[in-house]
Parts: C-alpha cells; structure tokens; sequence
C-alpha cells in the first residue's frame, strides 16, 4: 500500500519509498507535479520494456533516450489526453525490427495499458548510427 502524507502547512504531499521521499504539488517549485510523474511512468515503463525486447532479440543498441510531447485538455479540468513518445535510439538497427519491437512495448508495458482508451498513445522512433 503506498501512503502520502500532507501537513496543513505544506503545499503538498510526500510519500517515503525505499529511494527516498517523493514530493508531489500541483506547484513545481515545492515537487513534481501529478502530470509529470504520470507521463514519466508511462515513459520510462514503455523504455524498459523496450530495452528488454531489444535484449532479448539481441539487437545492438547503446543508448535509448525518449521525449514526451503531452496534449492536455484545459476545458476539461486540464486532462492528459495524448502523449506522444519519441525514441531515439543509438545503434546499428534494422528499422522493421524496432517497429515491430514498439509494438510488443505498447502492448507489454502495464503503465501503457493502464491508459488505453482514456489517452491516446503515439510511439515514434528514430535510429542514429554509432
């Protein structure tokens, strides 16, 4: 169970997890704010379980970095309604197989599938050469 804690005097909350204490605010200057964190765990979910794919499918990668591009919805209380993710990946890669690779990620990432029908998710990718 995970428990977060707000004093009166306090502009946020904070949750104490094994790593440390997480602190969360609807302003950036006292924590991450609940949108940020929602789109990190959708991304780094969906980056994991691509690195795990390109591993096991023994595809030589060196580095994978994502961008996220969200589109809220300000007259609907400000809702996350598309994140685009944006992989660039850094290896000597076959394109049909990253392809294919995205479309094992979208489906095995559990933060991804958590969203599906309430966000809309678009995956791009692009490779650079060592």
């Amino acid at each position: 169970m995970l428990e977060f804690n707000m004093k009166k005097e306090e502009t946020g909350f904070t949750a104490d997890f094994e790593y440390g204490t997480l602190h969360i605010s609807g302003d950036e200057q006292f924590g991450f704010r609940p949108y940020q964190l929602l789109v990190s765990s959708i991304a780094v979910c969906s980056g994991g379980v691509l690195r795990q794919i390109l591993d096991k499918k023994r595809m030589d990668y060196e580095d994978i970095q994502i961008k996220a591009d969200v589109t809220r919805n300000e007259k609907e209380a400000n809702r996350v309604e598309e994140i685009h993710l944006h992989f660039t990946l850094v290896g000597e890669l076959n394109e049909q197989k990253v392809e294919r690779a995205l479309e094992l990620t979208k489906k095995h990432c559990s933060m991804a599938q958590s969203v599906v029908g309430s966000i809309e998710l678009k995956e791009t990718f692009e490779i650079v050469s060592k």
